[in-house]
C-alpha cells in the first residue's frame, strides 16, 4: 500500500504542475475554491456541475454536503486499487470507509469459546462473538453492562451460549442502546441449561433500527429463568422474532414486562414458542406500544404443552394500531391456562386474529377479561372452557356474561383502516398561507454517510453477493441484507410512467436530472426537520413552474455502505416550496419542499394516502413533504 502511495504521490505532482499552469493561462476556467485541492473528489464534482448545468447560481450547500471528502492522494489511489483488483478494497475497508465516510460493518473480534469465569462482568464491550462459551458453566453469572453502546452497527452473536450449564445467570443490563442499526443473534441460547436465570433490562432501547433474533433459545433447559423488561423500548425501528423459544422445557417461566414501549414501528414475530413445554409459564405485561404501531405475530405458541399458563395484561398500548395475529395458539395442548386481561384499547384500530386457538387441547381454562379488538376472528377455536367478560369490538356492543360459551362473535364486512401517520399525505389545497396541518416526521434516520467518486463507485460490482464480499457485510448481517434490498429495488421494473435510476454517485444523478429536465435543472430539499411530529402553520408558498403541472425527479436515500440515491420522475407533478411556521409564535422554524401528484389511478386501493385522506386511485391528488436528507430536482425559476 504504501509503494502504491508513493507512486500515486509522484503521479500527482506532476499532474498538479501541468494542471497548475493550464489554469493560470486560461481564461475560461474558474477555480473551484481557493481552498479547495483542484484534484479532490469533491473539486471534480462541482467541475462536472458546472459543465453540466452552466449557471451563476451558488451550488447547493445540501448537495455539496453529501460530497466525498477523499483527498486528492486517498481519491487516486483507492481508484487504482479498485481498478485492479475491486475484492482487494476488503484488505484496506477500515480505512477506506474513515476517509470516505462510509457505512461499514465492524469486524468481530476472534470467538471466546472458553468457559467463562465463576463471575465475569463484560462492560464496555463491543462486537463480541460469543460461540461456545459458557458450556457446562457450574454457578457464576455473567453481567453485560454498556455493552454496544452508541455503536452505528454493532455486531453481536451469542451462539451455543450457556450450553448445559447449571445454575448459571446472565444478565443483559444497557445492552447495545442508541445503535443506529442493531442485529443481535441469539443462537442455541441457555440450551438444556438447569436452573438460573435471564435477565435482558434495558435492552436495545432508542435504536435506529434493531434486529433482535432468538432462535433454539432454551431448548431442553429446564427451570432457567428469563425476564424481559423495559425490552427494545424507543426505537424507531424494531423487528424481534422468537423462533424454537423455549421447546421442550420444563417449568421455565418466561416474563415480558414494558416490551417495545415507546416504539415507532415495532415487529414481533413468536414462532414454534414453548412448543411441547412441560408447565410452562409465560407473562406479557404492559406489552405493546404508546406512541406508534406495533404488528404482533403467535404462531404455533404454546403448542403441544402440557398444563402451563400464559397470561397477557395491559396488551396493546394507547397508539399500538398494529396487528396482533394469534394463530395455532396453545393448540394440542394438555389442560392450557390462557388468561388475557385488559387486552385491546378504546381506540380501536388494527387487526386482531384468533385462530386455530385452543384447538385440540384437553381441558383448556382460557378466559377474557376486558377485552376490546377490531375486528376480531374466532375460527378453529377451542367451543368449550372459554369465558368471555366484558367483551366487545367493532361489531357487537359490550357484553358481560359468566358463563362458558361456544359462539363465534359476529364480523363486519367493513373494510379495516390502517394506521397512517397524521400529515404524512395531504390535499394540495392544504398548502396555502394560514393552513394549520400535522407534520409527519420527516427526520432523516438514515446513517450519514457520502457518495463515492464516479472513479470509485462505476468500478465496484453493483451485485449483492460481490459487494457483500469486499464490504465485509455477509448476507445474515444488517448490512448484508440491507445491500441485497437496495440492490433488488434499483433493479425492478419502472412503473407503469415512471423513469428510474439508482445513482451511485453524484455525477450519476446529476446526469439523470439532467437528462429529465435540461440543463438548468436545481435540487431543493426540506432544510431542516422542525416542526416534525407536531402541528405547524403554512408560511408563504411558491409554485415551481409557476405552479403549473412541471417535470420533477425525486431522489430518495437508500441503505448502501455509500451513498446510493433511488431517484425517479413520474408524469403530472406539482412541487411547492413552503415557510414552515410555528402555530403558536408564526415564525418560520422550517423551510419545505412538497410534491403533489396529480395522477393517483395506478395506485393501489390500500395505499395509505386513501387510507389517510379517504378517497381512491384516480379521484384525489396526494402530497407529501420532501424528507430530510431527500431531494427533489425541478427546472430553476
Amino acid at each position: 500500500m504504501a509503494t502504491l502511495h508513493s507512486f500515486v504521490a509522484s503521479l500527482l505532482f506532476f499532474i498538479c504542475f501541468s494542471f497548475s499552469t493550464h489554469v493560470a493561462n486560461s481564461a475560461t476556467l474558474k477555480p473551484t475554491s481557493p481552498t479547495l485541492n483542484p484534484f479532490a473528489a469533491k473539486a471534480a464534482v462541482i467541475r462536472y456541475w458546472d459543465r453540466k448545468i452552466p449557471s451563476k447560481r451558488p451550488h447547493p450547500a445540501f448537495f455539496l454536503s453529501k460530497l466525498s471528502p477523499l483527498s486528492a492522494l486517498d481519491s487516486a489511489t483507492y481508484s487504482s486499487l479498485v481498478s485492479s483488483n475491486p475484492s482487494s478494497l476488503t484488505a484496506h475497508l477500515p480505512a477506506f470507509c474513515t476517509a470516505a465516510h462510509l457505512l461499514c460493518s465492524t469486524s468481530l473480534t476472534n470467538s471466546l469459546t472458553s468457559k467463562s469465569s465463576q463471575n465475569s462482568n463484560f462492560a464496555n464491550y463491543n462486537n463480541i462473538n460469543f460461540t461456545n462459551y459458557g458450556t457446562h458453566i457450574n454457578g457464576g453469572q455473567d453481567s453485560f453492562k454498556n455493552y454496544s453502546e452508541s455503536q452505528l452497527i454493532p455486531v453481536d452473536v451469542f451462539g451455543s451460549y450457556s450450553r448445559d450449564s447449571v445454575f448459571h445467570d446472565e444478565n443483559f443490563k444497557t445492552y447495545s442502546p442508541n445503535g443506529t442499526i442493531t442485529i443481535d443473534n441469539f443462537t442455541s441460547y441457555a440450551s438444556a441449561a438447569v436452573g438460573g436465570a435471564g435477565d435482558f433490562t434495558n435492552y436495545g432501547k432508542s435504536t435506529q433500527v434493531s434486529e433482535l433474533n432468538f432462535a433454539n433459545y432454551e431448548t431442553d433447559s429446564n427451570g432457567h429463568t428469563q425476564n424481559f423488561t423495559s425490552y427494545s423500548a424507543l426505537n424507531s425501528q424494531g423487528f424481534q422474532t422468537f423462533t424454537q423459544y423455549g421447546k421442550s422445557t420444563n417449568a421455565v417461566p418466561t416474563m415480558f414486562t414494558s416490551y417495545a414501549k415507546g416504539n415507532a414501528i415495532g415487529i414481533s414475530h413468536f414462532k414454534g414458542y414453548g412448543e411441547g413445554g412441560n408447565n410452562p409459564l409465560d407473562e406479557f405485561k404492559k406489552y405493546g406500544s404508546d406512541t406508534g404501531i406495533t404488528h404482533q405475530n403467535f404462531k404455533s405458541y404454546g403448542d403441544h404443552a402440557n398444563v402451563g399458563t400464559q397470561s397477557f395484561s395491559s396488551y396493546r398500548g394507547k397508539q399500538d394500531d398494529g396487528d396482533s395475529t394469534f394463530q395455532s395458539y396453545g393448540k394440542v395442548g394438555n389442560n392450557p391456562t390462557l388468561e388475557f386481561s385488559t387486552y385491546g384499547k378504546e381506540k380501536q384500530e388494527g387487526d386482531d386474529h384468533f385462530t386455530s386457538y385452543g384447538e385440540g387441547a384437553t381441558d383448556p381454562n382460557v378466559n377474557f377479561k376486558t377485552y376490546r379488538g377490531r375486528p376480531t376472528e374466532f375460527k378453529s377455536y377451542a367451543k368449550t372452557g372459554v369465558a368471555f367478560k366484558d367483551y366487545q369490538n367493532s361489531t357487537i356492543p359490550s357484553t358481560s356474561t359468566e358463563e362458558t360459551t361456544t359462539a363465534e362473535p359476529i364480523m363486519s364486512d367493513k373494510p379495516v383502516n390502517i394506521w397512517v401517520e397524521p400529515g404524512k399525505f395531504f390535499r394540495e389545497s392544504s398548502l396555502k398561507e394560514g393552513t394549520v396541518m400535522p407534520m409527519a416526521d420527516i427526520r432523516d434516520k438514515m446513517p450519514e454517510r457520502s457518495f463515492l467518486p464516479r472513479t470509485i463507485s462505476e468500478k465496484l460490482p453493483f451485485n449483492a453477493i460481490e459487494l457483500a464480499k469486499i464490504f465485509n457485510a455477509p448476507a445474515g448481517t444488517s448490512l448484508g441484507r440491507a445491500i441485497g434490498d437496495t440492490i433488488n429495488e434499483c433493479e425492478r421494473a419502472p412503473s407503469r410512467g415512471e423513469t428510474k435510476r439508482c445513482a451511485t454517485s453524484a455525477e450519476d444523478m446529476i446526469d439523470f436530472a439532467v437528462s429529465v429536465l435540461g440543463n438548468d435543472a436545481l435540487p431543493r430539499s426540506t432544510e431542516t426537520a422542525r416542526g416534525s411530529g407536531g402541528d405547524i402553520m403554512i408560511g408563504s408558498v411558491k409554485g415551481i413552474n409557476g405552479g403549473r403541472v412541471t417535470k420533477s425527479v425525486s431522489c430518495h436515500q437508500s441503505l448502501f455502505p455509500y451513498l446510493v440515491y433511488y431517484c425517479h420522475s413520474v408524469p403530472k407533478v406539482r412541487v411547492y416550496e413552503a415557510d414552515i411556521l410555528s402555530v403558536e409564535s408564526k415564525e418560520k422554524i422550517n423551510h419545505g419542499v412538497a410534491i403533489c401528484h396529480l395522477d393517483t389511478s395506478d395506485w393501489s386501493a390500500g395505499h395509505g394516502a386513501f387510507v389517510a385522506l379517504g378517497s381512491k386511485p384516480g379521484a384525489i391528488e396526494v402530497c407529501h413533504w420532501i424528507f430530510e436528507g431527500d431531494l427533489t430536482w425541478a427546472r430553476a425559476d
